[in-house]
């Protein structure tokens, strides 16, 4: 009876030994396909870890950051940092970014057009309606020739700072995630990745126009200002930026999607 006793205790500490030691459940916000799927990736090498990781998506790009920043979620991860510097400036958002995660290169799309210098005078072109990602689209126009846009502007620019157009295209800003459906009452839409997927499109193959890898987009993970040191955010990044998930996005995307780290 002593000998099972004591074995029975022995190994009840060794699967507490084995347990780890300071369990954490956090919520992280995704916006629906890559992000979300990655993110259930990190979520599974996460586990053994002990963090816990309940995964919330969102359907835009606005209220992800509302949600983080009132301490509905822990962490988000599904916006570059020009964006998150834009809505941490313009909301007062006490939000940081703690790493980078993945790159979305964006692409200009065209069912009636193999190349964008193919769009006639007078044609149109959806951009996102958030103002780093439709800037983004208008930087793309300016190195073709298209569009010409205030000297400096850079990540900043907007509609506003068109100053040429010598082939009066009509730029309309829509949702991000309706672009795709624009798709046959434009000439050309500006379509994030992560939407141009999920509407069944090849962001690698089937853009007339796309972004350079390279560049100031990389996304990131954000948490409150006050969490950046919190050894959950050590073990969240950690294992977001692990050989396993740099091997996940490689094999999953195709190129369509691409590591940072």
């Amino acid at each position: 009876m002593f000998t099972r006793t004591l074995l029975a205790g022995l190994a009840a500490v060794s699967l507490l030994a084995a347990a780890p030691a300071s369990a954490k459940s956090i919520k992280v916000g995704v916006t629906p396909g890559p992000h979300a799927q990655i993110m259930e990736a990190v979520k599974e090498l996460a586990a053994p870890k002990g963090l816990d990781i309940e995964i919330l998506e969102f359907s835009d790009y606005v209220v992800p950051n509302e949600a983080l920043n009132s301490g509905d979620l822990d962490a988000n991860s599904f916006q570059h940092k020009p964006y998150l510097d834009n809505q941490v400036r313009d909301r007062g958002y006490e939000l940081t970014d703690v790493a980078t995660t993945v790159n979305f290169p964006i692409g200009v799309y065209s069912q009636k057009y193999k190349s964008v210098e193919d769009i006639p005078e007078g044609g149109s072109i959806a951009i996102p309606n958030d103002p780093t990602n439709g800037g983004r689209v208008l930087l793309l126009l300016q190195d073709k020739g298209l569009l010409k846009l205030t000297e400096g502007v850079g990540t900043k620019a907007s509609v506003a700072d068109i100053v040429e157009n010598p082939k009066n295209l009509k730029i309309i800003e829509i949702d991000a995630a309706q672009l795709p459906r624009s798709l046959p009452d434009v000439d050309a839409a500006g379509i994030n990745t992560n939407y141009a997927k999920e509407a069944g499109l090849d962001p690698v193959n089937d853009p007339i126009l796309r972004e350079s890898p390279k560049g100031p987009y990389v996304n990131v993970i954000a948490v409150r200002t006050v969490d950046k040191d919190a050894d959950w955010v050590r073990t969240l990044v950690e294992t977001y930026q692990s050989d396993e998930i740099r091997a996940f996005v490689a094999e999953t995307f195709q190129g369509a999607v691409l590591s940072s780290w």
